[in-house]
C-alpha cells in the first residue's frame, strides 16, 4: 500500500499561487464573460494547472491536492474580500 505524499507548503503556495489564481480568474471573467456559477470551476482548473505543471510537477497527487487547494482558497479569498467591501460600503452609507 502506498503512503500519502508529503506536501510541503512554501512561499509559493502562501504568497503567489492563490493571488495568481484570483487574478487570472478575474481576467477570464472580464474577457470571456463566463456565468457566475462557473467561476469556482474555472478557479479550480487554473489552480490545478498551476499546481500540476509548475508548483508540484514531480508529484501528480501533490499537484492535484494543492491545485484544488489553490482554486478553493482563491474563491474563498475573493468571496471574503467582496463581502467585507460590501459591508464597509453599507456602513459608510448609513453614517
Amino acid at each position: 500500500m502506498e503512503e500519502f505524499p508529503i506536501i510541503h507548503t512554501n512561499f509559493w503556495d502562501a504568497i503567489l499561487a492563490v493571488p495568481t489564481v484570483v487574478i487570472l480568474t478575474q481576467i477570464i471573467k472580464i474577457w470571456i464573460h463566463i456565468k457566475p456559477v462557473l467561476v469556482p470551476t474555472v478557479a479550480n482548473i487554473i489552480g490545478l494547472l498551476i499546481a500540476i505543471f509548475f508548483a508540484h510537477k514531480h508529484n501528480i497527487w501533490a499537484g492535484v491536492f494543492m491545485g484544488f487547494f489553490y482554486g478553493n482558497a482563491s474563491v474563498g479569498v475573493y468571496a471574503s474580500l467582496k463581502t467585507s467591501l460590501i459591508a464597509y460600503k453599507n456602513k459608510q452609507i448609513k453614517k
